[in-house]
């Protein structure tokens, strides 16, 4: 048979108890492929919605998004990669919550000796959704006001951090007065918690009546409209998530009824589709780590056998920061 890999799949698509912890085959790289022994892997709200059904998958499928290890084989074609090489990625297929797996080695990235394996795993898919939403998505300069939701979690700590590094003032929402402090700690012009504060209003307060220049948001339903009525006239709109339920039955006549605004729904994985702009994307995202412009906060670690109550934590939004899933 050969040698196996602990991984986690689902074979129907539900709730954290469907997620199951096999023994499956790894197999040898072909063209194209890499096959890499992992240390750790990352935790995202992605995973939970390829669970869940939000995003429907080809069942059964192995789950997760990103993770750091030690390249093992590399097949025909592959020339950025070396057997031994430190490494990370965040990429498609979903199969990243494994002891190890062979999969395509365009968007894996040889990994700084600087930056732990840890950290690694934690930060791909978060900082390069990062390195999209101030570099890739509408141009932004130092002075510009950005709205980030969720600023606590894992790739809201992360853009607190890039904005402060860039000069962009940026205006947090968090669920509690400890997040807002987190979020403000690491480099968050301001903070508002949204559990107690008319937060739409604040955001007005806060910028004298004027709305920013772009909102940044993963939370989906709950915030969409709000952050709408917090943006400048022509100011942009990116919905990149939906924590809260997907948007639905929008009417676009109302971006033109609040000042010709603009809205994007963009997602990591076009960004990364091609191997150049990956490779460069990670780049600056390894290059700001390592300067320690952004620092990786890890908050919550779980053995790979415990990744059904990773999802139940994550979910009841019970993190800060970044989680990963330990592989010792």
């Amino acid at each position: 048979m050969g040698e196996t890999a602990k991984t986690v799949i689902i074979e129907e698509q539900g709730g954290p108890e469907k997620l199951k912890l096999v023994d499956l085959p790894v197999g040898e790289p072909g063209p194209g492929e890499i096959r890499i022994r992992q240390a750790a892997c990352g935790l995202n709200f992605i995973d939970c919605y390829q669970r869940s059904g939000l995003y429907p998958m080809t069942l059964p499928h192995a789950l997760g998004m990103e993770a750091s290890g030690i390249i093992e084989a590399v097949g025909d074609g592959v020339t950025h990669l070396a057997v031994g090489d430190r490494a990370a990625y965040a990429a498609v297929p979903p199969g990243a919550y494994a002891e190890a797996r062979v999969m395509p080695a365009a968007q894996v990235c040889k990994l700084p000796d600087a930056i732990p394996f840890e950290e690694g795993a934690a930060m791909m898919l978060k900082g390069l959704t990062v390195q999209y939403l101030f570099h890739r998505t509408t141009p932004l300069k130092a002075g510009d006001t950005v709205l980030f939701h969720a600023a606590a979690g894992g790739v809201g700590l992360i853009a607190c951090q890039w904005a402060k590094s860039e000069g962009i003032r940026l205006i947090g929402t968090a669920g509690s007065d400890e997040k807002c402090a987190l979020a403000l700690a690491h480099g968050a012009d301001a903070c508002i918690n949204y559990a107690t504060e008319d937060w739409a209003a604040k955001v007005r307060e806060l910028t004298d009546g004027k709305g920013v220049d772009v909102v940044m948001d993963s939370v989906g339903k709950s915030t969409f409209e709000g952050s709408l009525d917090c943006l400048k006239p022509l100011g942009m709109m990116i919905s990149f998530g939906n924590a809260s339920g997907a948007v639905e039955n929008f009417n676009l006549g109302i971006l033109g009824q609040k000042g010709s605004l603009k809205l994007t729904r963009p997602t990591l994985f076009t960004h990364i589709a091609d191997h150049d702009a990956c490779q460069e994307m990670a780049a600056m995202l390894f290059a700001k780590v390592v300067s320690g412009d952004v620092k990786i906060r890890i908050d919550q670690r779980f053995p790979l056998a415990e990744v059904a109550e990773a999802h139940r934590v994550l979910e009841a939004r019970r993190t800060t920061g970044q989680t990963i899933l330990t592989l010792d």
